[in-house]
Order: structure tokens, then sequence, then C-alpha cells
């Protein structure tokens, strides 16, 4: 095992890109589900990633998250495990998510969408954290039709044992299964061994990873509290790269809970050529999809507002662009 800084975003291997972690406490919101102008103060609006009074606005002017940007040549995962987040997007599709829901996006050939966080709560604060991963796509899909599935908590497997609650995100691991992803991901082929699982771990309880056969990059992030791995003390911020055949024992030994993201999957081995939200194999491949975004904007944007939110009293749904509406306990 071999011990790293985490940095944000996120360093991550092959065929992960990045990872990107939000955690913000915003005050109540108003009736544009956005923040007053008093709880602002002297903010850069449009490009506020400084963390003032709890939380940033990222991109957004009124409403915080990201509003419309394209996205090209790979996926999105995104697990919010407080808060919501609105979406929207050139297809137009839509949804609101949250609460241990996960949204998986392939932009493939290309893909305009917002990630608004909607202030629901108007009398108290409004937290979020929410995970998001690139995961790369190989050459022969980097052209396919974009694509986005939800991933409702009711259907994503969740246990607690023995100290340790695991949530599979995606894969398999104790006999439990989590194989909804959209059709054209990296990891929809099973031989690419795309696991995704978040661990908390209690005070004095220890968590057992047994080896993994086959040719992976594993790698497990702490990103709060700490614990000791195999007798090596492992910080907050710090994350371990993990040899496949090895076994784990991590043991929180702190007066607080241990959270970690393990992040598995074989290698793509292909180049990489990435500018901003463009990610493909060559530079010239990045010059062309950059042309045809400025030709087509991915469809163009048919939604009122760049920071586009839903209704107030909008529940969590998926809308996909055929009409067809997803709700929790639905996964087809």
């Amino acid at each position: 095992m071999k011990k790293f800084s985490i940095g944000f975003p996120w360093h991550t291997f092959d065929p992960f890109l990045f990872c990107a972690h939000h955690q913000d406490i915003y005050p109540p919101g108003n009736e544009r589900l956005g923040i007053d102008k008093e709880h602002l103060g002297q903010r850069a609006l449009g490009s506020d990633f400084e963390k003032k009074d709890g939380f940033r606005m990222y991109h957004g002017k009124r409403v915080p998250g990201f509003p419309h940007h394209p996205h090209c040549g790979f996926e999105t995962i995104t697990l919010v495990t407080e808060g919501y987040i609105d979406h929207s997007d050139s297809l137009g599709a839509a949804a609101r998510f949250g609460e241990g829901d996960v949204q998986w996006m392939t932009a493939g050939s290309g893909v305009q969408h917002s990630e608004m966080f909607p202030l629901l709560n108007a009398d108290k604060e409004n937290r979020l954290e929410l995970f998001q991963l690139w995961l790369n796509l190989p050459a022969r899909s980097k052209q396919v039709d974009a694509h986005f599935d939800m991933i409702w908590s009711e259907s994503i497997p969740s246990w607690t044992k023995d100290g340790v609650f695991t949530r599979l995100i995606f894969g398999q691991l104790d006999g439990q299964t989590q194989s909804v992803c959209p059709p054209n991901s990296w990891a929809a082929e099973v031989e690419n061994q795309l696991q995704l699982v978040q661990y908390i771990i209690d005070p004095g309880a220890t968590l057992n990873l047994a080896p993994h056969q086959g040719n992976v990059n594993r790698a497990l992030y702490l990103y709060k509290g700490e614990a000791t791995l195999n007798q090596v003390l492992v910080e907050e911020g710090q994350g371990v790269y993990i040899e496949a055949d090895e076994h784990l024992s991590l043991e929180n030994t702190s007066d607080k809970p241990a959270f970690l993201l393990l992040m598995q999957g074989k290698p793509i081995e292909e180049p990489v050529a990435k500018y901003g939200p463009f990610v493909m194999n060559t530079s010239e491949e990045i010059e062309a999809a950059i042309s045809k975004y400025r030709r087509t904007e991915f469809g163009g944007w048919p939604w009122p507002e760049a920071e586009h939110v839903h209704g107030a009293d909008r529940g969590r749904f998926a809308q996909y662009p055929d009409g067809y509406t997803k709700l929790p306990n639905q996964n087809s």
C-alpha cells in the first residue's frame, strides 16, 4: 500500500479522472430557493469557491451550484449524502435528487447540464454534502449518445455490521449487488470490475478488506476522521493506493467515526487529453470537441435560466428526454 495526499479535487487512478467532495452549510433559502443578498456579503459571485460563513456559491449568483456547462468524453457519478441537487440538461431531462441518491450521467458525444443546490428549507439551515466522480470512457465510447440515470437511495444496498456502515454505490460486495448504470458506461461491462463503496467506521470498529483478483486500480480515500491501516496511521485528507492482492485491516482507534470512499476499476490504459469539461484521447480531438460545442452548443439550453431550479414543492424525481418520469422506489 502507498499513502498520498487526497488534494482538491481528489487525486484518482485510471479509469477515474478525479473526485470532488463538496460540503457546505447554507442559510435558510428564499422564495427562489437561493440566498438573500444580506447573507452573501462581499463575494466574487459566479466564481466563488472560497468557503465563507460555512458555504461556497461555486458558479451560482443567486442559487449555489453550477449553472449550465458542457461535458463530453467521460461520465459523472454524483452521490448526495445531505441536501439536494436540481439537474437540468440540454436533452430536456431534469431531476431532483439527494439524501443518498446517485445520479450517473454519460456525457459521451456532448451534453450541457446544470447542477444547482436548491435551498428548500426556508426556516433553518440547508446542509449539503456530495461527491462527484469523473469516470473516463474508452476511445470507442467517446462519441456515444449522452444518457443519464437515477439510482434512488432506496435501491442502493447499505448495511451496518460490527460497527461499520457500508453503502454499495456500484459493484458486488458481501453477497450484495448494485449494477444500475448507463448502457455505455465503462462500468456496464462486468470484466471492468468497477466498485464504488462508502464506509463509515465507528470508534473501536475495524474494516477488513479482502484481496481482489484481477487487473484493477484500487484506492481508499479517508475524507473525515482517522484510522490505522495495517498499523500505519491514515489521517484525514489522505488516500491509500492498494495493491489488488493486499488484505487490509483498517481500525478506528479514535473517538470519532472515520469516513472513507473506495474506488476500484480496471484501467482503460489509453492516452488522456483534457481541457476543462472535455476529455478525449488527443489534443486534435479536444479541438474538434470544442469546435462542435461552439457550433451546436450540444443541443442548446431549453430551460429559462442558466441556474434553473425546480419548484419548491417538488419531491425527488427524474424526468427523461422522452417524458418518462421515474420516482423513488423505481429503477426501471
